[in-house]
């Protein structure tokens, strides 16, 4: 199976598993499962931490690319067309963030491992 993170199911993946649930801890230690991230994930992770909301990411800053190969992981760039597919969303949904990961979810097919239940209004496979 190939899912994609939420940013804050790759945060609490990498930092604090116990936030995730059961049923996403065990599809990330899958092995079978193909775990990618969006390069929006690093971009908003980044964001936060430059603005003082996510001290506790520093080593993930410093070293994303391992963090990443360390879940197990592999990025997911953004095209045009998400960007497109972002943009054009009709929801009021504010996030740029949340835009560009539900677009990704779409276009590639992927379910998205989020807990966020306001990403349901875009009619995108959620897993929790």
């Amino acid at each position: 199976m190939n899912v994609l993170l939420d940013t804050h199911a790759f945060l609490w993946a990498v930092m604090q598993p116990g936030e995730l649930s059961a049923k996403t801890r065990k599809l990330l230690e899958n092995q079978a499962t193909d775990v990618l991230v969006s390069a929006a994930t690093a971009w908003e992770i980044a964001t936060k931490f430059r603005l003082g909301k996510l001290p506790s990411a520093a080593p993930i800053v410093a070293d994303i690319d391992d963090v990443a190969r360390r879940l197990g992981a592999r990025w997911l760039a953004i095209s045009h067309a998400h960007a497109i597919k972002a943009g054009g969303y009709s929801q009021a949904h504010r996030d740029p963030f949340d835009r560009i990961l539900v677009a990704q979810a779409e276009i590639e097919g992927l379910p998205l491992v989020s807990r966020d239940r306001a990403l349901r209004q875009f009619g995108v496979k959620l897993l929790w």
